[in-house]
């Protein structure tokens, strides 16, 4: 069912490699809720991914981004408002990558230069998404930035390594850069701590099925899907939440305010 939410908004839409992914979720609801928005993601990304088959379902225009490229954000921000006839209602920053993860380093045995990748891309990349909008004046006042993170950024979870810090610093970034462009353009950004789900970049994190499994038995409501934070999402960009600002928002069923479960206090007594 559409409520119209997004009739008549404009946005830009990272992140989406195939139809596993939040961003995708996110960009199909738009479009169900009447916005016009384009698509981008890492060039290498979107030779992994099937982004043109999303673009034409939803009628969009892929700008290909290295998010870490300041140069690349502006031509986003330039070709997206040329595009769309207009600068931009909402942003999405579903970006994140860790090395260290990918090639199984312990946390006590990073590698580096592969740490400041992974901040780079996951983190800081949200800064200079932000600063490449405000510097070309490209969203619109009123208008939405949402990032995607998870609960390791406040809490220990040792599968998570460097990804862990990197979601901190995403946090912290949107705190700060949200009080700045509420006050200069009342541009509100928001992260959003959503439970596990099972994107292709979740799924490769080791351990993540078992997780899955704990955080569904220690959830109340269990894990919200893809689709569920894709719905999340779409009211952060409407208008019905425009005082909503510098917040992390979860959205994973209960869990973050959940001590122990029923489930799991049987499961750990052998019942």
């Amino acid at each position: 069912m559409s409520y119209g939410l997004l009739k008549g908004k404009k946005g830009i839409i990272s992140g989406a490699l195939d139809e596993n992914s939040i961003a995708w979720k996110v960009a199909l609801k738009a479009k169900e809720e009447g916005a016009t928005f384009t698509l981008t993601n890492a060039p290498i990304a979107m030779r992994m991914g099937a982004i043109n088959q999303l673009a034409e379902q939803c009628d969009a225009k892929v700008i290909p981004a290295d998010a870490t490229s300041t140069e690349d954000l502006e031509k986003l921000y330039t070709e997206s408002m040329d595009a769309l006839g207009g600068k931009v209602d909402f942003v999405l920053h579903s970006i994140g990558m860790s090395p260290n993860v990918r090639k199984g380093r312990e946390y006590n045995n990073l590698n580096y230069e592969w740490y400041m990748k992974s901040v780079d891309v996951s983190a800081m990349s949200l800064h200079k998404m932000l600063q490449s909008a405000e510097k070309l004046d490209a969203i619109n006042e009123w208008g939405s930035v949402v990032a995607l993170s998870y609960i390791a950024a406040q809490r220990a979870f040792p599968f998570y390594n460097d990804m862990a810090d990197a979601k901190a610093i995403l946090e912290s970034i949107a705190r700060s850069y949200g009080y700045r462009y509420a006050k200069s353009k009342k541009v509100r950004v928001n992260t959003i701590s959503q439970s596990p789900t099972p994107t292709t970049a979740g799924t490769g994190i080791g351990g993540f099925d078992s997780f899955f499994s704990f955080a569904e038995k220690m959830s109340p409501l269990g894990n919200a899907t893809a689709d569920d934070c894709a719905n999340y999402v779409i009211t952060l960009f409407s208008d019905l939440t425009r005082m909503v600002t510098m917040q992390n928002l979860f959205h994973d069923g209960g869990y973050s305010t959940t001590g122990i479960s029923e489930e799991l206090m049987a499961m750990i007594q052998g019942k």
